[in-house]
């Protein structure tokens, strides 16, 4: 391992739940390996209050978090991505900005637990079985020998983790 940190985005609609939990999971399993950032093409105002609250009864931290517009990540300034990851159907499907430094890209598809309907308690439950979809995948991910996997196949391997 050559002892840099590999900067992963994942991308979700309004960056407000899916998103949010990956960026969060990232940074915590993926200390000192990667680093987690998230955004949305359309971003709501400010987090799903059931996601803060599935990260937290998962004991990850959850304090700063806000929604962002993906065009922040494709400004000159910002940090260049190795990987970009959708983890919803409708940003997989939308034109992204272009990101500088070929980031490697794969579609991570879950569904949206704030689509769920049902009591308060039923909606936690829904996040923290999404949470929990994104935890299995980001620890495989996490797990990668990268610097024994050339390009083609990272790129093959990063696709299939969203199929798990």
């Amino acid at each position: 391992m050559t002892g840099r940190v590999y900067n992963v985005l994942f991308l979700c609609t309004h960056n407000s739940a899916r998103s949010i939990m990956a960026e969060v999971i990232m940074n915590d399993l993926g200390r000192g390996k990667f680093k987690g950032y998230s955004a949305g093409s359309h971003p709501a105002s400010a987090p799903n209050p059931f996601a803060l609250e599935a990260l937290r009864r998962l004991k990850f931290p959850t304090e700063g978090l806000c929604s962002k517009n993906w065009e922040e990540f494709a400004k000159a300034d910002a940090p260049v991505m190795d990987f970009v990851v959708t983890v919803c159907d409708n940003a997989a499907g939308e034109v992204c900005p272009i990101w500088p430094g070929r980031p490697i890209s794969a579609h991570w598809g879950v569904e949206d637990p704030s689509l769920y309907h049902g009591t308060d308690e039923a909606k936690g439950r829904e996040f923290a079985r999404v949470a929990s979809i994104l935890r299995h995948r980001i620890e495989l991910f996490v797990s990668l020998p990268l610097e024994r996997l050339d390009r083609l196949k990272l790129e093959k391997t990063v696709k299939n983790i969203g199929k798990q």
